[in-house]
Formats: structure tokens, sequence, C-alpha cells
């Protein structure tokens, strides 16, 4: 996509390879501004976004807060921030996104491009949420909480560097470790996932064709990447947000956590678009069915069973442990890929999640609740390791002179099934 301006390039040394770039690739107005005029740059001219083109340290400390403030409480669409900087280096201000300044510059560009897809999405949801707003519809708003509170980074490796870096990253957002390749495959198939960590002890081979699913997959393109140590270059064409770093966790932590909140604002915004098209039909933090909307659905769905004398079956999954309420969020994220097309779903206010199957009877929806609780079993993100976790699941199926409340009443009664 084009760059739509006005951007702002800060640099105290004139920059014209990065002006240059930008401009082939459809942007303006640019304004170049040094340090010291940056902050009054941002306010006269309200940019699209922000290139920092000098890596290094930051020459004028008060001009950076500044900015950083500035750019952080500016009204509207976010306004993504990038910062050319070393690759053992972390980027001049801590809200910006990093790019290797050692890349070419089109780099640079596939990078602050896949950002301000992120802003047109922003700037889209903002402009329905006010329509929808103007017209008198349901209270609908983004959450104010950091966007890195919902999102979960996987990190792949087997080598000395794993425990440090899992420490790391677990001390800055949730995390998932992986001892192979295949086994992380196998989370971003079945899992929102907003960052991708390859630590050390596998081959360049097993990195490379990794990398290559990565890229070959167009909803995992704009994924942001962290491979300690170097891969083949080209990747860096196909991946907008991949980066090498060398073997300090905490410098790699720092580089990909900009991106990893920025991905997560994106499934946020992507939440909230999807119930706004579907006129609240979803909840824009777990993207089930909201609670109303599950059990309007639920009568049509039993009333149509009854005159067509089709089988329907409900489940209530619950959780016995110490599971926080990121965990039952997971859970209920996780239950969006996990059901059929058919199916629909909702979480109920204490955290269970209620599934509706249809055209099931009692045995097959034993069979698909049970591979669903033992998935998410094992796949939810828990607060730390937990062994006595158990899934409990409450299985009611439609009988003759139901009604949704008779079929909610059964299903909130004793449990029938344990995943094990």
């Amino acid at each position: 996509m084009s760059l739509q301006g006005p951007l702002i390039v800060v640099a105290d040394t004139p920059a014209p390879d990065v002006v240059e770039a930008l401009s082939a690739a459809g942007a303006f107005p640019i304004i170049e501004a040094t340090w010291a005029d940056a902050p009054t740059a941002f306010v006269s001219v309200k940019p699209a976004g922000v290139v920092i083109a000098e890596p290094g340290p930051v020459p004028s400390e008060s001009a950076a807060r500044m900015l950083c403030l500035q750019i952080a409480t500016t009204q509207g669409p976010i306004v993504p921030t990038i910062a050319l900087c070393h690759g053992d280096r972390e980027p001049a201000v801590p809200i910006a996104l990093p790019a290797d300044a050692a890349l070419p510059r089109r780099h640079l560009v596939a990078r602050l491009q896949s950002a301000m897809r992120v802003r047109t999405l922003h700037e889209t949801v903002l402009r329905r949420l006010e329509l929808l707003a103007g017209q008198g519809g349901d209270a609908l708003a983004l959450p104010p909480t950091d966007p890195l509170d919902d999102a979960t980074v996987l990190i792949a490796g087997r080598g000395p560097l794993y425990p440090a870096l899992s420490v790391a990253m677990g001390e800055r957002v949730k995390m998932i470790g992986a001892l192979s390749v295949e086994t992380a495959a196998k989370h971003l198939s079945a899992r929102d996932i907003n960052g991708v960590v390859i630590g050390d002890g596998f081959s360049p081979r097993m990195v490379e064709a990794f990398l290559t699913v990565l890229a070959q997959d167009t909803r995992l393109r704009d994924i942001p990447v962290a491979v300690i140590g170097d891969t083949a270059s080209d990747f860096a064409d196909v991946l907008p947000n991949i980066d090498h770093v060398d073997g300090d966790p905490s410098c790699l932590v720092a580089r990909i956590v900009p991106l990893v909140r920025l991905h997560a604002l994106e499934a946020r915004l992507k939440r909230i678009l999807k119930s706004l098209d579907a006129d609240g039909l979803f909840d824009p933090e777990t993207g089930l069915h909201a609670n109303d909307a599950f059990c309007r659905d639920l009568a049509k769905a039993i009333e149509q069973a009854a005159d067509r004398s089709q089988p329907l079956s409900l489940a209530r999954f619950a959780f016995d442990g110490p599971v926080d309420a990121r965990a039952h969020l997971d859970a209920a994220r996780l239950v969006t890929r996990l059901i059929r097309d058919v199916d629909f779903a909702t979480r109920d206010d204490d955290g269970a999640i209620l599934i509706t199957f249809m055209h099931s009877d009692l045995r097959s929806a034993h069979v698909v609740a049970r591979r669903i609780a033992g998935a998410l079993k094992n796949a939810m993100v828990m607060p730390r390791a937990v062994d006595d976790l158990t899934a409990n699941v409450t299985l009611a199926t439609l009988k003759a002179g139901d009604t949704i409340d008779s079929l909610m009443q059964r299903v909130m009664g004793s449990r029938m099934v344990a995943a094990e």
C-alpha cells in the first residue's frame, strides 16, 4: 500500500536515503525535523507516522520524552513510529518499532507500511464507533487496557538461551514455549499468537523451513518474528516484521515488544470490527457470541430443531484450579478456533463457556466436547504451572417440550464429563 502522509522524518543530520525511499513508496508530504524541532512539528503537522532516521542515542532527552508523550496521547488513530537502530541496540525511543539500519531502506518502508495498515484499521473502527454512537446504538468502545495485556508470544528453542529467553519474555508478556518447530507450527495454527521468537538449538535448515511456512501463510506475514543469529536475508522481503538479534535476551525482548503490542492491537481492532459488522452479535473481547445474542440464537435453534425433529445439544465448560481472568479469556478465544462453523458459543459471567452443538445428539456431542475440553486444558495459558487443572463439561441434549430455560437449567447442574 502507498504511504498516506504527512510523515515526519526526525534526524539532526539529513537522511536523504530514508526520504528518497519513502518518496518512492508514495509518501507525501514528508517533513524533515531535527530532534529539537520534532515536538513542535508533530503538533503543527499532525502526522500519520514518524520515522526516526538516525540510529544511536537520542541527542535531546527532553525532546524525545516530549515527542513520545505526544505520540502516546494523540487523539484519533495511532501514529506509527519507526526507528532505525543497529542490530544489537534498542530503538532510540521505547515506543518505536525498530528497523535494522544495516538492511536496505525498503525494509524500513515495508515495516512502516505494515504499521500503517493497522493505523487505517484503527481509523475505520473509530469512525464506525462514532457512527454507532450517533445512531443511538449499543455502547461499544475500545478497551482502555494495554494491548500487550492480551498478547501471547511463542518461543521456540531448545538451546542454552531458552531459559533466559523464557524468563525475559515472561516478565513482559504471556508466552508459550515449544521445543521443536513442529510444535511451534501447531501452536500457530491452533491459537492467537502475536509474536514469535526463534531461539538457539535449531539447525539453519530448520529455521529457514519454519520461516518459509510463516512467509507462505498470508495470515502470518505481518507477525513479529525475532530470530537469534542470521538467516537468509530474503525473508526480510516477505516478512516485514522480522528481526535478527544476537544472544542477548533483554535486547531481543526490547526490540520485539513494541511490534507485539501493535500486532495485539490489530487483533483487538479486528474483533471489534467483526462485532460491528454483525450488529453486536459477537463479543469484541472474545470473538464468541455476546450473551444476549447467544440466547436469541439458542432459542431459535431449539424451535427449529423441535419443528424438524433434529438433535441439538448444549455444553458448559468450566475449569477447576487457579485459573485467572486471562486464562478464561484465552480459553474463550481458543473456542472460536475449535468449534464447527454451524455451532456457536458464549462466555458466561463466571468464565465458563457455553457451546451449542447443532445437529448433534448426546453421543456425538460427548465426543466433540471431550476433545474440546482436552484441547483447552492443554493449550490454556496459565499464570503458573498447574498440575491439578480439571476441565469439567456438563452436557444436555434437547428433549421433547424443552425450552431454552429448561435446557440451560440442566447444563448448570452437576458435572457429567471430565476431560482427561
